[in-house]
């Protein structure tokens, strides 16, 4: 199977083939390229009901995380992503829809594989993360893409070979460190099994991505 993408909704019409290369480069990234994952792509009306479902929050939101944590498993658990959400999202940031689609399925991916983000420090460590996914290979991904995502404060600069400056994103050993200093904010320490969820798991965090707090612009 490696990655499944159904598109369960046709108010917003999406490039499914791209989201399965979104995914598939993901699963690379964090080591897991024999991974497998569903990704659902819902409307509104579908991840608000969920939302309310898993979580007790009534709203919608942009992305749902579904770990399935079984030990050797291949499965990692299941995505779901809201093109509507995602398509309001990218207009108002100025991006192309499959753009949002890849930053929201590679969000997603994380979560699956223990990454957090209620914490605003862990936040930043995991949307440098999936912009160092993003950018790899030296694809070209605009700034305004990370608009409410990241810190204000600018990671060390480092210079290129032609001399101009550039972020240094976070190494493997720091993200090793912060998950040792934070053991109880990643996957293995969330609540306990929603009896009729995608997979048997509640949701690992589900928000929209763009709603931060205050210590983000």
């Amino acid at each position: 199977m490696a990655v499944a993408v159904a598109n369960r909704q046709r108010k917003v019409p999406i490039a499914l083939q791209r989201v399965r290369r979104a995914a598939t480069r993901a699963l690379a990234a964090v080591g897991r390229p024999a991974g497998e994952v569903e990704i659902d792509v819902v409307d509104d009306r579908e991840i608000r009901r969920m939302n309310r479902r898993f979580r007790g929050v009534r709203r919608r939101t942009d992305v749902l995380a579904f770990p399935l944590e079984i030990p050797d498993a291949a499965l990692l658990g299941q995505i779901v992503i809201s093109a509507e959400t995602a398509a309001r999202q990218a207009r108002r940031i100025g991006v192309p829809l499959a753009m949002e689609m890849d930053l929201l399925v590679t969000h997603g991916l994380l979560h699956l594989v223990g990454y957090d983000d209620r914490d605003p420090v862990e936040a930043d460590l995991m949307h440098r993360r999936e912009r160092d996914i993003l950018s790899a290979g030296g694809t070209r991904v605009p700034d305004r893409l990370w608009r409410g995502l990241l810190r204000t404060v600018p990671a060390v600069p480092e210079r290129s070979a032609r001399g101009r400056h550039r972020h240094k994103p976070a190494s493997r050993d720091s993200e090793r460190r912060l998950r040792r200093r934070n053991p109880g904010s990643f996957v293995r320490a969330v609540g306990g099994v929603g009896p009729g969820s995608p997979r048997g798991r509640q949701p690992l965090r589900s928000r929209n991505l763009r709603s931060l707090p205050p210590t983000f612009k």
